[in-house]
């Protein structure tokens, strides 16, 4: 159940993100973290509903908050990356989850992400297909894999910590206080 909250979560946050003024520092969502800590807790066959919700974000989001049609070939990068993401939280954190294993998620998932979408980006349009353009792109792009890194860096910490914390908390003796 908390992994379909943290779905949840995600989704909210790239709604409320996209509904409300913000500076660009605040670009902030759950997604990577989410996806990592779902593909940690959750079986193979589950992994099809949190890509269907958040595909239906993206199209909610582009077509009713943006206002922009929607074109399918657009997500697809982005979609492949969504399911990846899952795979690479089963492959790492399934059978065994550490802090080691935590931050690598933590990395490997927004630098994928970074890598893969820009490259996407760089093929279309906006940048001329260069060697300088490429750089031009990835260079445009710092800014959100830095907010990517840290939101999937606060998730992440906060799914897979917090039990710890509290199973640690539990097994600590009561201190007792004597006058």
């Amino acid at each position: 159940m908390p992994a379909y909250l943290l779905i949840l979560v995600a989704v909210l946050s790239r709604v409320l993100l996209a509904a409300f003024p913000h500076p660009e520092w605040f670009n902030f969502t759950a997604v990577g973290g989410a996806l990592l800590y779902f593909g940690a807790r959750r079986s193979w066959r589950e992994m099809l509903a949190p890509l269907a919700v958040l595909m239906a974000t993206d199209y909610f989001l582009t077509t009713q908050i943006y206002a922009y049609p929607f074109r399918w070939q657009g997500y697809a990068t982005t979609w492949a990356w969504y399911a990846m993401a899952m795979v690479l939280g089963w492959i790492l954190l399934h059978a065994r989850t550490t802090f080691v294993r935590v931050a690598a998620g933590v990395i490997l998932g927004p630098t994928s992400f970074f890598i893969v979408s820009d490259y996407a980006v760089w093929l279309g349009t906006l940048y001329p297909h260069t060697l300088a353009g490429l750089r031009d792109c990835y260079v445009a792009a710092l800014p959100f894999y830095r907010n990517d890194l840290i939101s999937t860096g606060i998730v992440a910490g906060l799914a897979f910590g917090v039990p710890v914390l509290l199973r640690r908390l539990k097994a600590v003796p009561a201190i007792e206080f004597r006058a």
